[in-house]
């Protein structure tokens, strides 16, 4: 695993597994799906604004909005795949605020630090692992953008 720090609110989630038994860490990844906040009206009336995130299994859809170098995630997943869910609103809630310099620093085995690996299939943390480099892809091409 990755020797990079994790700071601010997604160090807190990490910890916050860490901090549990193994068997309760998915019912807390089952917590967090319940907290993915709805689309927002500007995407939920146009849903191609949001890009696909194909490593996910479940219909997965992100985009990644910059305001005065703070990065905001945007995710829509099922309720019925929880785990799914529950990935895309750590990275929600986890990278929420931060400048693009520190998402960009976030390890790219970041999901691998949930210690979730017993309960969750590999597949499912290839998902997350997805989620989380079309975000870092999207800072980059936004922060481009910028110049």
């Amino acid at each position: 695993m990755s020797d990079a720090p994790v700071t601010g609110a997604l160090a807190e989630i990490r910890d916050e597994f860490l901090d549990l038994e193994e068997q309760d860490r998915l019912l807390l990844l089952l917590d967090f799906a319940n907290e993915l906040p709805e689309l927002p009206d500007r995407y939920a009336d146009h849903p191609d604004l949001l890009e696909r995130v194909v490593e996910c299994q479940s219909p997965v859809f992100l985009t990644v909005e910059v305001a005065d170098d703070e990065v905001s995630v945007i995710a829509s997943a099922p309720r019925e795949a929880p785990t799914t869910r529950g990935f895309a609103s750590i990275l929600a809630q986890g990278l929420e605020g931060l400048s693009m310099h520190d998402v960009l620093a976030v390890p790219d085995d970041f999901p691998q630090m949930l210690g979730l690996g017993r309960a969750v299939s590999p597949l499912r943390l290839s998902g997350m692992s997805g989620m989380l480099a079309r975000i870092k892809r999207q800072v980059r091409e936004k922060s481009a953008d910028a110049r």
